[in-house]
């Protein structure tokens, strides 16, 4: 069998988020973290997507830190090399997708 393909890192950081977000905002039992892409970024490009969601038939699905991840498989593609992480700082605050 082969290795399964895992096209996301997340950072201790975004980990640490997204598991204080699904304690704290009762995400239900089943759901996993979203990631993709969606159109309109500007100059032909596309912006990051994230969220809570369950798996669909077309998605590729994996395990980061204990926490499931979703990308449609059509996706991964755009995906490859990015790590999410997450940002704290006095002027802004969120997760970010970087280019490794």
């Amino acid at each position: 069998m082969a290795d399964k393909l895992i096209p996301i890192t997340l950072s201790e950081k975004a980990i640490a988020e997204v598991k204080h977000i699904m304690l704290n905002k009762n995400i239900p039992g089943g759901y996993g973290l979203r990631v993709g892409v969606k159109g309109g970024g500007g100059c032909g490009g596309f912006n990051y997507i994230l969220g809570f969601d369950t798996q669909k038939e077309n998605d590729i699905d994996f395990e980061i830190g204990g926490i499931p991840i979703f990308v449609e498989k059509k996706h991964t593609m755009y995906l490859l090399g990015i790590e999410v992480d997450f940002y704290e700082g006095a002027d802004a605050r969120g997760f970010t997708f970087v280019k490794g």
